[in-house]
């Protein structure tokens, strides 16, 4: 038997899966609240019940990260979403405005296709299925290689969940032979009709360039900056608590800490005390080395690494106590490699005399993630609105980033995909929700006489217009044309003279100025003739053979001349 090769049997499998997510979307379309509801509340139960396993399927597949910590991630995707959309009203009806008499319809985008990233392999996988079956829409998943076999086994759980509930058959699929074919076949398929792209910023890019609408997130570099006025304790402890999540797997996560010559001292002191170990600046250039290659590109050995296996690596010794490794920096950029983004247990230190310098170095910091999220700790609400004018679409008060920017520990909408506006090259800049997936349709009354809307309409005064009207009036009826004077002529005599005002001239016979396609195939179209019995069937008078008057003829073309110039 011939060996068909991985790559054609990868493409092949992705086309099979969108054909069948096709006819799962159309059926689910016509899904009701009760139904969708009944298909939720069973797969958040299949992902409580296995929340652990996979936790561990990811940590032992990727190396990445923390197992309690990968659990949490999967109870947010499940039961903290469910509880956040349950009463989202996604299907018909949504919102209804009686005053200007107008409804909002509510219909499933179709097919969808999430990419997955291998930072959050399993809790990416419950939370856009979940997303996509609230809004009435199949998905089809491309994981991240690194990470197939969990990414495969959460999608199979939540499919079989939701089948089991009630859902049409492959509402949810994933390809299981991974490669970069597979996913540019999946992206291009014409059944897919929006991406939901969570991963590298190449990934993202190609989402956005397939030529349908995506949903993708940009790189994160979220400073946070603690403030004179700020509980030094408590910001730490966030802090310290947000960083060292799942070992800095959420691109939400604190990548700078900023604090001020007035508390630096107490801040640095509080984050020795709970754990973190402040390198000198040739440790500092160690790690750095370890981490980025390719300019400032994070070494994907050291995504989600603890702090002393980070150290280890480098070669340096860290008390078994440490937390996070901290940095400290002297500026932005090139020469600066910690002010960059940086998913592991690894932060830049700044210190600033002010909140206004502060403000200036958030900005250049953003710029490395622009768009995404940054978060202060203060108890002046000045300061946090001073903040709300950074170039960032998450501004986070008194809380972690990771915990903050996903909505765990926020109002915010529980979501591992977090937009990042046209800041940082995204089309949405919320955390991604049921609502981004629903197409939209406005239902409008109407509440005016269309015929009358300008005469009915007070603002609508303009006395040009008025001088307007009458100055063209005026010109008509000085411009109007004289009277053709009846000529002594052959032509005053003619049958056709009397010939009724709306005779054809094509047709004499009809009152229509044009033939029916059965006239026009008998009369072998439009004929034309001379002289004004062309429109009648009498022959043309003959001709005279009486001499011209050259004073009459004269008189005839002096008479045409100023009939022609309207005189």
């Amino acid at each position: 038997m011939q060996n068909v090769d991985y790559d054609l049997r990868s493409v092949q499998e992705s086309r099979d899966l969108a054909r069948m997510g096709q006819i799962a979307t159309e059926k689910i379309a016509n899904y009701t609240e009760d139904q969708i509801d009944r298909i939720l509340r069973n797969m958040v139960s299949v992902a409580r019940a296995n929340a652990v396993s996979l936790a561990q399927m990811a940590v032992e597949e990727t190396d990445f990260g923390k197992v309690a910590d990968k659990t949490y991630k999967n109870h947010m995707a499940s039961v903290l979403l469910y509880d956040a959309i349950k009463d989202m009203k996604t299907i018909g009806i949504i919102s209804e405005d009686p005053v200007a008499r107008t409804m909002d319809v509510a219909d499933p985008v179709g097919l969808l296709m999430g990419i997955v990233p291998s930072t959050n392999p399993t809790s990416t996988v419950i939370f856009k299925s979940m997303i996509a079956i609230k809004a009435r829409n199949a998905i089809v998943f491309s994981p991240h290689p690194s990470a197939a076999k969990c990414t495969l086994k959460a999608a199979t759980l939540m499919r079989d969940a939701a089948v089991a509930a009630g859902a049409p058959e492959n509402i949810i699929g994933c390809i299981s032979m991974p490669s970069m074919p597979a996913t540019d076949e999946l992206m291009h398929s014409k059944e897919v009709k929006m991406i939901i792209a969570t991963g590298g910023p190449g990934m993202v890019k190609a989402s956005y360039s397939a030529g349908k609408p995506a949903l993708g997130v940009g790189a994160g570099n979220s400073p946070a900056y603690i403030e004179r006025t700020a509980n030094v304790q408590q910001a730490v402890a966030n802090i310290m608590a947000s960083k060292t999540f799942d070992y800095g797997t959420i691109c939400a996560s604190e990548q700078s800490i900023i604090c001020e010559e007035c508390n630096k001292d107490a801040v640095i002191a509080e984050l020795k005390k709970q754990g973190a170990y402040f390198m000198s600046p040739e440790e500092t250039d160690k790690v750095c080395k370890l981490l980025f290659k390719n300019g400032h590109a994070m070494n994907a050995k050291f995504v989600g690494r603890s702090p002393l296996r980070v150290a280890s690596a480098a070669g340096i010794s860290v008390p078994e106590n440490t937390r996070v490794l901290i940095g400290p920096q002297g500026g932005v950029g090139d020469g600066y490699p910690l002010s960059y983004e940086k998913l592991t247990s690894v932060l830049a230190f700044y210190v600033v005399n002010d909140w206004h310098e502060a403000c200036e170095l958030s900005i250049e910091l953003l710029q490395n993630g622009i768009g995404h999220t940054m978060s202060l700790h203060t108890e002046d609400k000045n300061i946090v609105l001073e903040f709300t004018r950074k170039p960032a679409s998450r501004i986070l008060v008194n809380t972690g980033s990771s915990m903050g920017g996903t909505g765990a520990s926020t109002g915010l909408i529980p979501s591992f995909t977090l937009g990042c506006g046209t800041w940082g090259g995204s089309s949405v800049s919320e955390n991604v929700s049921p609502l981004h997936l629903v197409n939209v349709k406005k239902v409008a009354y109407g509440m005016k006489n269309c015929t009358t809307l300008a005469a009915d309409d007070p603002t609508f005064n303009y006395p040009e217009l008025d001088n307007l009207t009458a100055n063209t009036a005026a010109c008509a009826a000085s411009s109007a044309p004289a009277p053709v004077p009846v000529l002594n002529s052959v032509c005053a005599s003619s049958p056709c003279a009397a010939a009724p005002a709306q005779t054809s001239p094509a047709n004499c016979g009809s009152t229509s100025a044009y033939l029916s396609p059965a006239d026009y195939q008998n009369n072998s179209g439009i004929s034309y003739s001379v002289g004004c019995n062309s429109c009648s069937s009498t022959q043309a008078p003959a001709a005279s053979d009486q001499p011209i008057d050259a004073a009459q003829l004269t008189d005839m073309i002096d008479a045409l001349v100023k009939a022609m110039k309207g005189e």
